[in-house]
């Protein structure tokens, strides 16, 4: 309470008044049903993997070792355990140090500064592992083991309930974890993940899908995700190349279109062609019956080694706009990627989720222009070799070299000076590819020659009663005469 004094206007004596404080703070029930409201299970859960993947970075960022980028996250893991008793992710990413636990770890939302680490990550509100363990249950522990530190932070069903008790305690002592890193223990599950978690429904199957997808790259390098013991492998789609054609002007052959740029302290990397051979008629059958789901066609959309987006084919990446078709099964062979990278999460254009994109967000809209040149380029061929031909058969069954989508140095396949700089939007360069020309089986081929005019004006007179009509439309009108005979 604070006392203040106010003036009587009419005799000039002070009249103290007191005024209330207000306890502005939020209320956890609303802050906690907010955060989790809009994010899936499933989502929530590769959350978690973030943050086992930014201890691995730290780890890597902190050794004086030389980083193989191929084999960049070998020897990490991460080991996702549930049922309908409670969850456990643990980890060997090198765990969370004290420090780091008591400035933002913990905290609901990152401060103003920035991470002092400066890794390549794609969290930005600081949210991420709270929301998650809130989504999942009432009680929690959280275990960390450093080189130099362990401790364990507690969440229990108490603290969640107390609206004016926002500080955690941070015991700090021996935890039952074997090597560096994490481990987060979540009991007393909320009934609708408890559902989710039965043995009878396919969760388990769709979150290893899931991680396969939108972790692939990472997978690829290396880093190990197990679900209830069982070994996540990547999804991986592959490009085909004719190198032949990347070094040739002249050939034309199966080949990506490339794009590179740097714009804002963000790299860009685009790439977009073929996968694999037009559709069949048996599989467009499929398709229209909703038989066939394992297609991978789509754009991919990767922001520091995280797929944010996974074989998209609608008008967030550019399909149906701009003179780019919608996508139909035809182009069921074309698939691209965008790469985006930063050191700074929050200047790549992700949703808070971090399983989306945000497509207003500028760099991504300049970034879309050349994922829609790249794009028509495909669709335009598809479209022009239709025709399922011996030809169309060869050009794509000589072409064996092929280059993982995911692959974030994919453009270094592209020879230095076949790269063009591009001088509009944000600039950068790119690399398109000269594509095979259907041969024209049945040309078109001009009828020439000359004939006395009065000749002209008789047949002219004899078929059309009319000595005027052009000698053009006389010659055609006797040549498809005689066709139409000559084909009975």
């Amino acid at each position: 309470m604070v006392n203040i004094s106010i003036s009587n206007h009419t005799d000039g004596t002070k009249i103290t008044m007191a005024n209330d404080i207000i306890e502005a703070f939020p209320a956890k029930r609303f802050f906690v049903e907010m955060l989790t409201r809009d994010i899936e299970l499933q989502d929530a859960i590769l959350d978690l993997l973030d943050n086992c993947l930014d201890g691995a970075l730290r780890s890597i960022s902190s050794s004086n070792e030389e980083i193989n980028e191929e084999n960049k996250y070998h020897g990490f893991y991460s080991k996702i355990n549930f049922n309908e008793d409670g969850f456990t992710i643990e980890d060997n990413c090198g765990g969370i140090s004290g420090s780091l636990a008591t400035s933002y770890a913990f905290r609901m939302g990152r401060p103003n500064e920035r991470d002092i680490d400066n890794i390549p990550t794609i969290g930005v509100y600081g949210i991420g592992m709270k929301r998650a363990i809130f989504k999942l249950g009432t009680s929690s522990q959280v275990l960390s083991k450093t080189k130099d530190e362990e401790f364990k932070v507690t969440i229990s069903p108490e603290w969640l309930s107390n609206d004016k008790n926002w500080k955690l305690d941070l015991e700090r002592g021996n935890v039952d974890l074997k090597t560096t890193g994490v481990k987060i223990i979540v009991n007393d599950l909320r009934d609708d993940v408890k559902n989710h978690f039965k043995v009878d429904r396919d969760f388990q199957q769709k979150l290893i899908n899931s991680v396969s997808n939108h972790y692939s790259l990472i997978l690829n390098k290396g880093f190990k995700v197990y679900i209830n013991d069982i070994e996540v492998k990547p999804n991986l789609t592959s490009l085909i190349i004719d190198t032949e054609a990347l070094v040739s002007a002249k050939k034309g052959g199966i080949t990506p279109y490339f794009y590179r740029g740097e714009t804002n302290g963000v790299s860009i990397k685009i790439a977009v062609g073929f996968y694999r051979d037009f559709v069949t008629e048996d599989e467009e059958n499929s398709f229209l019956t909703g038989r066939n789901t394992s297609e991978k066609a789509g754009w991919t959309i990767i922001c520091n080694d995280r797929v944010v987006v996974h074989a998209d084919k609608t008008r967030l990446t550019g399909w149906g706009e701009a003179g780019v078709p919608q996508y139909h099964t035809q182009f069921v062979g074309i698939a691209g990627v965008a790469i985006f990278t930063s050191n700074e999460a929050e200047k790549l254009p992700i949703t808070t989720t971090k399983r989306g994109i945000d497509g207003n967000s500028d760099i991504y809209l300049a970034t879309k222009d050349f994922m829609r040149e790249g794009l028509k380029i495909f669709t335009d061929f598809t479209n022009r070799w239709k025709s399922n031909s011996p030809e169309r058969q060869q050009m794509f069954s000589s072409t064996s070299k092929t280059i993982p989508l995911t692959n974030d140095k994919l453009d270094s396949i592209v020879p230095e000076d076949k790269w063009s700089r591009v001088h509009r939007s944000i600039g950068g360069n790119s690399f398109k590819p000269t594509l095979p020309i259907p041969k024209e089986t049945d040309p078109l081929k001009q009828i020439k020659f000359s004939r006395r005019l009065s000749e002209i004006k008789t047949v002219a007179t004899f078929i059309f009663d009319d000595d005027s009509v052009p000698p053009t439309e006389i010659g055609n009108y006797c040549f498809e005469d005689f066709l139409e005979r000559a084909k009975k």
